[in-house]
């Protein structure tokens, strides 16, 4: 599709006069219009338009309005919209691949009682549970707000997936930790496990809270291009803390039962 950010230099034209304008001029009758106050322009978001049109379109809006100026103008075509797909699918694999094999080796020396290679494993089940969500709720804005998945979408999961492997590695890394100061060849793994959460626990909480505040105040306040971005990434943090101490240990204790 198209995204085309315009600005009419008219203070009194609002998105229902540039829908009509894009229908009755330009026979654009599927664009979705987004004010944009910061700049006083629109962004249109409709089907692809090839650059032969875009040429005519702008003539059109040249001259219905004098003071015209083209901010932004990106268009992606099927074929581009299928290497981006590709493109994301490799790096959401090579992300998954290296944080298992590295959590595996790190907590290679901590075979008993369960296998490292099930440390990565379990961060890898906690990590798409984490990824899942806020696609599903984007999924939801795009129905709902027409929300687009982009490369910003793209970003915001990998640095969710980021943020929540590192708060998942410092609950296993504190399990790992007790699991060398213990003296007992009869100990209670359960309850070991749940020591290093309750251990770990505020550092988490007190850690993802500064974060949710900074993106709380850039979603507020920040520029309306990064709304989506920066509420897929709050989100995300969220759904990251719950997991790392409420998802991945229970995994742990369960898998060693199994």
């Amino acid at each position: 599709g198209t995204m085309w950010q315009v600005a009419l230099g008219d203070a009194g034209m609002s998105a229902d006069g540039v829908k009509a304008f894009l229908m009755d001029e330009l026979k654009l009758n599927d664009a979705i219009i987004t004010p944009q106050p910061s700049t006083e322009s629109f962004l249109i978001r409709t089907k692809e338009i090839d650059e032969s049109h875009h040429a005519e379109y702008k003539a059109a809006f040249a001259k219905a309005y004098p003071k015209f100026e083209e901010l932004r103008f990106e268009s992606i075509g099927p074929a581009i919209g299928s290497e981006l797909r590709r493109r994301a699918v490799w790096a959401f694999l090579f992300v998954l691949l290296g944080i298992s094999l590295y959590i595996a080796f790190a907590f290679r020396k901590v075979s008993y009682p369960v296998s490292s290679w099930k440390y990565g494993l379990i961060t890898l089940a906690t990590l798409f549970h984490d990824a899942i969500i806020p696609t599903g709720l984007f999924a939801v804005l795009g129905y709902l707000y027409h929300a687009e998945l982009d490369t910003n979408f793209i970003v915001a999961i990998l640095v969710v997936m980021g943020f929540s492997v590192h708060d998942t590695i410092v609950v296993f890394d504190r399990i790992r930790e007790n699991l060398r100061l213990e003296r007992s060849s009869k100990f209670d793994f359960d309850a070991l496990v749940n020591r290093s959460v309750n251990e770990t626990m505020a550092r988490s909480i007190n850690t993802s809270l500064t974060l949710v505040l900074v993106l709380v105040a850039l979603y507020f306040f920040g520029s309306p291009s990064l709304a989506y971005f920066t509420l897929t990434i709050l989100v995300g943090t969220v759904v990251g803390t719950y997991s790392s101490i409420f998802v991945a240990s229970p995994l742990l204790t369960l898998w060693r039962k199994g």
